[in-house]
């Protein structure tokens, strides 16, 4: 199963994805994946900082943008990115593990600069193989 893949012609000033997992917690750790992706090259961020985040929400598509609205936060307050995510779920409440570094643009390879993620086709559905989000990122 494809972790995720980005969704072409949908906006110029965004980015678009879909993200798949066969669990919520798998699909809301390839959103982050891809988010990560997105931002800069993984390969290029060393794993020196942990970071444990708690989110919730009324719903789990509330808790997948919160998640993802957090992990934006985290890189425009305290310039942190992250390449590794571990996350579980229980009654609308996320606890995720982030492993990554602080913004380093002379080591780091960095992409786009993510600040915020849109309602615009915004969607996270149970599908046969397990879980499916479409996400559509302001840049």
């Amino acid at each position: 199963m494809k972790k995720f893949k980005y969704l072409e012609k949908v906006a110029i000033a965004d980015i678009a994805f879909e993200a798949y997992g066969k669990t919520l917690n798998e699909v809301f750790e390839n959103s982050a994946y891809a988010f990560f992706d997105m931002t800069c090259n993984p390969k290029t961020v060393k794993q020196k900082i942990k970071k444990l985040i708690k989110v919730k929400a009324e719903n789990e598509k509330d808790l997948l943008y919160n998640f993802l609205s957090e992990l934006i936060f985290l890189k425009d307050s305290k310039q942190l990115i992250f390449n590794k995510v571990k996350v579980v779920i229980k009654n609308n409440k996320l606890q995720a593990t982030l492993h990554g570094d602080k913004i380093d643009y002379e080591k780091q390879e960095l992409k786009n600069d993510v600040k915020a993620i849109t309602y615009h086709m915004f969607n996270l559905e149970k599908i046969k193989s397990g879980y499916k989000t479409t996400i559509v990122v302001d840049i």
